[in-house]
């Protein structure tokens, strides 16, 4: 039954792939998901079930708030994948872009899910109070938009394809930079992305420095599968004290993400599973796509033989997921 999904690797979403009503869907469906959202809720001290599906006081983009939110999400699609899959699926290693990388280390056994809860409320409110400036997507090489930010003040927050790279710095040197980025390169275009902050840049220091502590006081073991640091692109070193000393510094320093997933696929993993999140104009789940794909598929193109594909985001595609698996077993 595992033929299909073999040497898999999970990856799961960061912010930009929440909306109003995610995870809803499962959460009716499922009792396991109900426990899931009663857990998170009793470990946070709010409703984050209302909060993911009704949203009333509009908070589910602040940070602080969006962290909790996608963790949830993600690892209720995990867990339901799963029961519905016998466990049959046995990933080979983990990943997780920014704070998706928390998810990736519940995943591999690294984290409970209670503590990466407390972890990802800390650092999502640290980011959104100590923060400052905002990010712009440039269709540039991590080279090239490295020298366009430096000019400006500003520093790569992201590297997500080799054409693809994500700038971060205050809101008038970003202008600046746009500017230049359109008189050298006309006719490509980038763009401003909704943060709260300058993610994964020197902006985030402050962030982090008063995060570390809530690192240190955190327990962490050796993950029972590899799981890929945004921070080097390569896989976690095996001790706890070397995984909080990467989320530290991934707080200040890009997301290396098409490292991440090209060294993957280097180091044997055929398959591609994502869970949680959702992108796309409609507005209930199941108008959604998984936020991750289009880099998957981008990323592996000219591949010979890429790695499968699969998007775990809600309850119709985790029946296609499962019925995929089925039928190739």
């Amino acid at each position: 039954m595992t033929t299909l999904f073999d040497s898999a690797l999970f990856i799961f979403p960061g912010q930009g792939s929440q909306y109003r009503g995610m995870g809803k869907d499962l959460f009716d469906a499922f009792e396991s998901v109900q426990r899931l959202y009663q857990e998170a809720s009793d470990t946070l001290g709010y409703d984050l079930a209302r909060l993911s599906f009704a949203d009333p006081d509009n908070e589910i983009h602040l940070t602080r708030y969006t962290q909790p939110v996608l963790l949830t999400h993600a690892l209720a699609c995990l867990r339901i994948f799963e029961a519905k899959t016998g466990h049959s699926v046995k990933p080979k290693a983990a990943a997780g872009h920014s704070l998706g990388e928390y998810s990736a280390l519940v995943a591999a056994g690294a984290l409970n899910f209670a503590d990466a809860l407390r972890l990802v409320n800390e650092r999502g409110r640290l980011m959104g109070e100590l923060g400052e400036g905002e990010m712009e997507a440039l269709p540039l090489t991590h080279e090239i938009a490295r020298e366009l930010a430096e000019q400006h003040y500003c520093a790569v927050a992201a590297c997500n394809l080799p054409d693809q790279t994500v700038v971060g710095g205050k809101a008038e040197d970003l202008n600046a930079l746009v500017k230049t980025f359109e008189e050298q390169f006309p006719g490509k275009r980038s763009s401003r992305l909704k943060t709260e902050g300058a993610f994964h840049t020197f902006y985030m220091i402050g962030a982090a420095l008063e995060f570390r502590t809530s690192l240190q006081n955190t327990s962490l073991q050796s993950p029972s599968i590899s799981v890929l640091s945004n921070t080097t692109g390569r896989f976690h070193d095996q001790n706890p004290d070397g995984i909080r000393a990467a989320l530290f510094s991934q707080l200040f320093n890009p997301v290396r993400w098409h490292e991440n997933l090209v060294y993957a696929a280097d180091q044997g993993c055929r398959a591609i599973i994502e869970f949680g999140g959702g992108i796309g104009k409609g507005e209930t789940p199941a108008e959604k796509k998984p936020n991750l794909a289009g880099i998957v598929k981008k990323t592996f193109r000219r591949h010979d033989n890429p790695p499968e594909y699969v998007g775990i985001i809600n309850e119709e595609t985790l029946a296609q997921a499962v019925a995929r698996l089925e039928s190739h077993g």
